[in-house]
């Protein structure tokens, strides 16, 4: 499986929503859910499939988020262990960070 491959989509409840991965030849999903709290959006769980963990799905998650912050002008709370190394990896993205 290539990362070429997989397709987020964004679902947006305005004060909650998720980035979604189809990937292809499985049933299930990957997931990073967020809620909104005093303008900052808390990325709160991030899930992949056993089957394709290691493969990059999950930072293709936290970079579509990250890639709408900047376009909307958000902050993120990194509340999941996943997204709070992500951060802790790529510091040039502190502004970002809640």
């Amino acid at each position: 499986m290539g990362i070429a491959q997989i397709e987020i989509e964004h679902r947006d409840r305005v004060t909650h929503g998720d980035y979604i991965a189809t990937i292809p030849g499985i049933e299930s999903t990957a997931k990073l859910s967020w809620t909104e709290r005093d303008g900052i959006r808390h990325a709160e769980h991030t899930y992949v499939p056993p089957s394709h963990r290691g493969k990059g799905v999950a930072e293709e998650l936290v970079k579509a988020m990250i890639a709408d912050a900047r376009q909307q002008d958000f902050r993120i709370a990194p509340d999941c262990s996943y997204v709070a190394r992500y951060f802790d990896r790529h510091q040039e993205l502190a502004e970002l960070r809640a």
